[in-house]
């Protein structure tokens, strides 16, 4: 990592910090993401050999450490590196707010919404005993993105981009920055059923649950109405 050549403590942070791509890793392991693939699902556009060096740069700047488990190394934020949440939480809370219109059909990613979605389902909105498929299909996605498939049982959620073969409970059909939109709170569920071609199907009792077992972003909030009046909407 190259220097600024100051003492500055905030130079010094901002060495480790605002490296490329540094930020984003660090949002991913503050959302739990552990594992190398899991990381790079977070960040799709960042090379295999890119994550590599930038957790072992994080990793020397006692940011991050590495561990052993069960499905191998895993990496996990130090004391340190814990201690930046607040600022990533910080800086959403500040894109939410100023850079809203700024997000361009080139940001939509349906692969990264969708392991954002799987990461986050609220296990307690369905029985824990019982499998719910929920299928996704975003017509507008790239011919490889656009089907989607999650599966939940015994509080385990998997994220299948290829039809797992099991019974469909729900389908959820729609363009791909409505559903982008839904997961950022810029709107709600309901509305963008009732108004933005959103289509649902299937069993009414777990339609009727979707919205609370899918949730949102932890990282977005809805617009204010200064930024509503700036045209800082889906």
């Amino acid at each position: 990592m190259s220097g600024y050549g100051q003492f500055c403590p905030m130079a010094k942070a901002a060495e480790i910090l605002c490296e490329r791509w540094n930020l984003l890793v660090i949002r991913e392991l503050t959302a739990g993401s552990r594992h190398f693939n899991d990381l790079r699902r977070g960040v799709p556009l960042m090379s295999p050999s890119l994550l590599s060096r930038r957790l072992k740069q994080l990793e020397a700047a006692g940011v991050v450490t590495r561990a052993q488990d069960e499905h191998g190394t895993g990496y996990d934020l130090t004391p340190a590196g814990a201690e930046l949440q607040p600022l990533v939480e910080l800086m959403a809370d500040w894109g939410s707010k100023w850079v809203r219109r700024r997000v361009s059909h080139d940001d939509l990613d349906a692969g990264l919404l969708m392991w954002d979605i799987r990461r986050t389902v609220d296990h307690s909105r369905f029985p824990p005993d019982r499998r719910i498929v929920v299928h996704f299909h975003f017509a507008d996605a790239p011919s490889a993105k656009r089907s989607w498939w999650l599966v939940a049982q015994h509080n385990v959620v998997d994220l299948c981009l290829e039809d797992p073969g099991f019974d469909v409970d729900v389908v959820i059909q729609g363009p791909l920055h409505v559903m982008t939109a839904v997961w950022m709170r810029d709107v709600t569920f309901r509305t963008a059923v009732q108004s933005l071609g959103l289509k649902v199907s299937g069993e009414r009792d777990i339609c009727r649950r979707l919205p609370d077992w899918l949730g949102a972003s932890a990282l977005a909030h809805p617009p204010t109405a200064a930024a509503r009046r700036r045209g800082v909407t889906a």
